[in-house]
């Protein structure tokens, strides 16, 4: 995430944990080093949580004027 304010709706968050999934299922190197075989899931949330995923999300609400 570009910013640290920024909070991911369930959704979103879903939606970039899925997608880093699968990347890693298809074969895609881990970003982040473990010593544990974890599954794909497992290693996209751990990715997730320490941010290294390189994978942003454009809200159609943030762009809306008010």
């Amino acid at each position: 995430m570009a910013s640290k304010d920024v909070k991911l709706t369930k959704y979103e968050k879903a939606r970039i944990v899925g997608a880093r999934a699968l990347q890693l299922a298809m074969g895609a190197p881990p970003l982040v080093a473990t010593k544990e075989a974890l599954s794909a899931v497992q290693m996209a949330f751990l990715e997730f949580e320490k941010n290294a995923i390189p994978l942003y999300v454009v809200s159609q609400a943030a762009q809306s004027p008010v």
